[in-house]
């Protein structure tokens, strides 16, 4: 019987049928966040209950769903363990006054008038060197943020230069987990991918860079500075400013430089900030260290601004992106499962001709897979998997395939209100992501420019010629035939 229930799962979902799937959920989830305003995790829930109702209606086993939900599940326990260790970090780093002092030293260093732009353009040289926009905007995100708003900028413009920027240096960092996800899915070779991801981040991230200066200028009134000088002096009675809250940030950069794993990179600064932390405060007792790490920094200044900024962090405050991690990946590895996101998408990029038609299908179909899954990983697997032969029948290197990915899966994320890094965005600076997705230019940018290079082919790599492969196949086949022959 079993047997038979799991031969009743495989039998083949339509076109149709598959659209009309994927559109209910996108019309559930979309109504939930966007019009009820409801949190992202129960619109999700209920498009899976949704799922496995039709999949037991097809004659689904229970085997084969929680095969689904396994397969699908699996892949992000390494993302949920560094998602704790985040939220460990930034309630540690707040305590032992790094976050704080990174917000001191910025205000002397970083003029008012050129604040917003300052913010994209060190968000974006930092997180090429580390390959995390996750740690990013974590850390040196929160400071910045923190300084902006006390600045007076609006919130959702800073919230969306600190995103950019953090999603610009992930994109281009050869250290990025995305990054080698889409050069590996399309088989190409990791540096000749991110080089050829330039055609499309460079002038993205000029357009942003502009659009940044030209909306995020401000001056240094009495008002703002008046507003500074109170934060600043709130931050220094409060919290331990000093030189060496830097540490951790190099400690940082070497792993990143050394290759060291995400996971180990984040327990060496959690316990570097521990120490730090007893270091300045020596009568501080484990337990309050604990209930920190567990709970997150509460901070008690007085200052109404300053508090709301900086309780944060901490385990707990995880779990809300922890819990919608799991729902994610359960509904994308039911629908992988049952061949829906296949079969919608496999047809369409059969049926394509014109290069330009292709390259726009293929990013549509990343942005696809993150509006209706909202999985980052899921929206560059799957479109690599069902566009690679038609980019090469095309004519299309695998490095055309692999920076459509980027550009239409990877930086597509940080914009879907349910979407795992959005939510974490979201989550960590304060900000909801349909407030902060119309000033987050690069996310913005990158899928229009790198549609363009479809249409026109500028920057489009292609495969050698038939009469160029043929001749370099007959070179290379040559001296093999001499050696056989000797």
């Amino acid at each position: 019987m079993k047997e038979q229930n799991t031969q009743g799962t495989r039998k083949p979902v339509s076109f149709g049928e598959a659209m009309l799937i994927l559109l209910a959920m996108l019309v559930v989830m979309g109504l939930g966040v966007i019009k009820f305003g409801l949190s992202s995790m129960t619109p999700v829930l209920l498009v899976i209950a949704l799922v496995i109702l039709w999949a037991k209606l097809r004659g689904a086993s229970w085997d084969d769903i929680h095969a689904g939900i396994t397969e699908g599940v699996k892949t992000g326990i390494i993302p949920i363990f560094i998602f704790v260790l985040i939220g460990a970090l930034i309630s540690v780093w707040i305590a032992a006054g790094i976050i704080p002092s990174m917000m001191v030293f910025g205000f002397h260093l970083i003029s008012a008038q050129w604040f917003v732009p300052s913010v994209f353009l060190v968000c974006a040289i930092v997180g090429t060197s580390i390959g995390s926009a996750f740690t990013i905007i974590s850390t040196i995100g929160i400071a910045l943020f923190g300084m902006g708003t006390t600045m007076g900028f609006n919130p959702a413009l800073v919230a969306g230069a600190i995103i950019s920027g953090a999603i610009f240096g992930d994109k281009t960092s050869p250290l990025s987990d995305s990054t080698n996800l889409a050069a590996a899915i399309a088989e190409s070779e990791l540096f000749a991918h991110i080089k050829n991801l330039m055609w499309s981040t460079i002038p993205a991230f000029l357009v942003s860079l502009v659009l940044y200066f030209l909306m995020g200028t401000g001056s240094s009134d009495a008002n703002a500075m008046g507003k500074i000088n109170k934060t600043v002096a709130t931050l220094t009675a409060n919290f331990s400013i000093t030189w060496w809250a830097v540490l951790p940030i190099i400690v940082m950069f070497v792993c990143a430089w050394r290759k060291v794993p995400a996971i180990a990179t984040l327990l060496l600064n959690v316990g570097l900030g521990i120490v730090m932390l007893f270091i300045e405060k020596p009568a501080t007792s484990l337990s309050s260290i604990a209930t920190m790490i567990e709970s997150g920094f509460v901070s008690k200044t007085g200052n109404a601004s300053v508090d709301a900024l900086l309780t944060r962090g901490g385990i707990s405050a995880m779990m809300s992106t922890v819990s919608l991690i799991i729902l994610t990946l359960t509904l994308g590895g039911l629908l992988m499962k049952f061949n829906i996101i296949q079969t919608a998408m496999v047809p369409l990029a059969q049926r394509l001709k014109n290069t330009g038609s292709v390259v726009t299908a293929a990013i549509l179909s990343g942005i696809g897979v993150n509006v209706f899954v909202g999985e980052q990983y899921l929206s560059v697997i799957l479109p690599g998997k069902a566009f690679k032969q038609t980019f090469n029948d095309r004519g299309l290197d695998n490095l055309a395939l692999s920076r459509v990915l980027e550009d239409g899966g990877t930086v597509i994320n940080y914009l879907v209100p349910w979407g795992v890094a959005a939510v974490f965005a979201a989550n960590t600076l304060g900000v909801s992501t349909l407030a902060y997705l119309p000033f987050c230019f690069f996310s913005l940018l990158s899928p229009l420019f790198s549609i363009l290079s479809g249409f026109t082919g500028v920057g489009l790599k292609r495969l050698p010629s038939t009469d160029d492969r043929s001749a370099t196949s007959a070179t290379v086949a040559a001296p093999g035939r001499e050696g056989q022959g000797a």
